[in-house]
């Protein structure tokens, strides 16, 4: 499929975040991380936040919750505006179940890995998701160093996704920049979310472009 780039508001300016998300408008996605303080070590916006972001800008909202108890949560934010929201394999009690209930609702489900995380014991319930996403950094913060032993991990998932003919997106979140994202690309990853790489830039939107065009490249 093709390659989709990510921005993860998470490295946006919180106080200027319409601002913000108008200079990435070329995205595919805006990537929304959700943290509780409780599954990770920081807290972040929540529903209130998302339901406004989905009023100011046209580019859908891929929602990350890493949060406890996404079973009960989830749904919610799809009502809140989000045309993507990926769990925790980690939080969810009842994976499948959730999957379905946020497909139902017209979403598109992910199922997140921390990077210990191994994928192959989630190989029976890849057939009820859209998107697969790799943790390539420990979640809770942005602005981490990419970790190159989550490699191998992705390309694991993609001959997984390859072996059962499932039209299922790779996502890679973490360190995700010019000098990391051909290598995620390489292994089999489709979906790049980048915060600190896209943000930090002077115009956000041709990084966009620039991580694209080097993810693609890779890929061929």
């Amino acid at each position: 499929m093709a390659i989709q780039i990510a921005p993860s508001l998470l490295s946006a300016d919180f106080a200027h975040l319409a601002d913000d998300v108008a200079r990435v408008g070329g995205a595919d996605w805006l990537h929304v991380d959700v943290m509780d303080n409780h599954f990770v070590p920081n807290l972040t916006l929540g529903l209130p936040v998302v339901e406004s972001l989905s009023k100011v800008t046209e580019v859908p909202l891929d929602l990350h919750l890493m949060i406890e108890d996404p079973d009960r949560w989830a749904p919610a934010y799809v009502e809140a505006g989000a045309g993507s929201v990926t769990f925790h394999a980690e939080a969810a009690t009842a994976p499948v179940r959730l999957a379905r209930e946020l497909r139902s609702l017209g979403a598109r489900a992910g199922m997140a890995l921390r990077p210990a995380t191994p994928v192959e014991p989630y190989e029976a319930l890849l057939p009820e998701l859209d998107m697969l996403l790799v943790m390539t950094v420990e979640p809770g913060f942005g602005g981490q160093a990419f970790l190159d032993l989550c490699l191998p991990k992705i390309r694991a998932a993609r001959r997984l996704l390859d072996a059962h003919g499932l039209d299922l997106w790779l996502q890679v979140d973490g360190g995700v920049s010019l000098e990391t994202v051909g290598r995620c690309a390489e292994a089999g990853a489709d979906v790049f979310v980048a915060g600190s790489a896209v943000f930090s830039a002077d115009d956000p939107a041709s990084m966009v472009e620039r991580l694209r065009s080097e993810a693609a490249a890779a890929a061929d």
